[in-house]
């Protein structure tokens, strides 16, 4: 297995943080599931499915950056 360094601002770190054990889940396991569904999905499939994401959660992406 590979490994990858991201760098994080501490505030998006903290988010990536709350959003992880919002869902029981470790911050490492978050992003990699987001980095395994955005390589497996199809563009336009993941176009979409983005799409729709950003707009179902709109509101609380909105809070997370406040």
């Amino acid at each position: 297995m590979t490994s990858i360094t991201v760098a994080l601002s501490d505030d998006l770190m903290g988010k990536l943080e709350d959003l992880a054990k919002r869902h029981n889940v470790a911050p490492e396991d978050l992003v990699r599931a987001s980095v395994e569904e955005l390589v497996a999905s199809p563009e336009e499939d993941f176009q979409d499915a983005l799409e729709y994401v950003l707009e179902k959660n709109k509101e609380l992406y909105k809070r997370l950056a406040a």
